[in-house]
């Protein structure tokens, strides 16, 4: 499988099922795209119907209390027109139904009871656990074969990615002025690189101090000079 990120804003997802899995992957996706979860029931409260929002993304979030069976997906898919279809009730019909309407329509469509590495259909995506530091976003997958691998290692990687949204932040703002400037393309990726792997920038990233663009301000002027 290869790994695509997506942009969902001004897109629709539609979730079937409003158990732990559904309100966890409609809170995922309600971080840009809008969100429409069918369901007779929902586990988490922030997801009851007339719930205020609190912040976290729930408002985004619009829930229809129905039990659809499988004659009645097309219907759904006809209401809201989603970019993306995630099927995560215990109903394994529903489940299947919700998947090959997506698959006949052409829309991507995840199946939360889809495990194992077995090849799926192109129109079928695994959801990856995801590590965020704005813009940062890494995100791994075993193919469904173990969602319990998946959650440690984003867990190991939210450590290890501290302070990269801030890299990202800095290096850019570097890589604009030093263009701006016109200093030559190879100086440019040099000294870009050298204030990535520079162990005193990412240690005052860290500590949220105000030095890390004076560090990476001495670096780019060891490799660039005053050009």
């Amino acid at each position: 499988m290869i790994p695509l990120h997506h942009d969902f804003r001004g897109e629709t997802v539609l979730v079937f099922g409003g158990g732990p899995v559904g309100a966890r992957k409609a809170r995922r996706f309600a971080r840009e795209a809008r969100v429409v979860v069918v369901s007779p029931g929902f586990a988490d409260r922030r997801f009851e119907p007339g719930a205020a929002d609190d912040g976290d993304g729930t408002g985004h979030v619009e829930f229809v209390r129905a039990a659809p069976t499988p004659d009645a997906v097309p219907d759904w898919f006809d209401r809201v027109e989603p970019a993306l279809v995630v099927a995560a009730t215990d109903d394994a019909d529903l489940n299947a139904a919700v998947a090959a309407e997506a698959d006949e329509r052409g829309v991507l469509y995840n199946r939360a009871d889809r495990s194992g590495t077995d090849r799926r259909p192109v129109d079928e995506v695994v959801v990856p656990a995801t590590v965020r530091d704005e813009p940062v976003v890494a995100s791994l997958a075993t193919g469904g074969a173990s969602p319990a691998l998946s959650k440690h290692l984003r867990e190991r990687l939210e450590t290890e990615l501290a302070g990269a949204g801030a890299m990202a932040e800095l290096t850019g703002d570097i890589r604009a002025d030093l263009q701006e400037r016109g200093v030559d393309p190879d100086l440019r990726r040099t000294a870009v690189r050298r204030v990535v792997r520079d162990s005193n920038v990412w240690k005052a990233l860290g500590e949220g101090s105000a030095n890390p663009r004076e560090r990476a301000t001495e670096v780019v002027t060891e490799v660039v000079g005053d050009e």
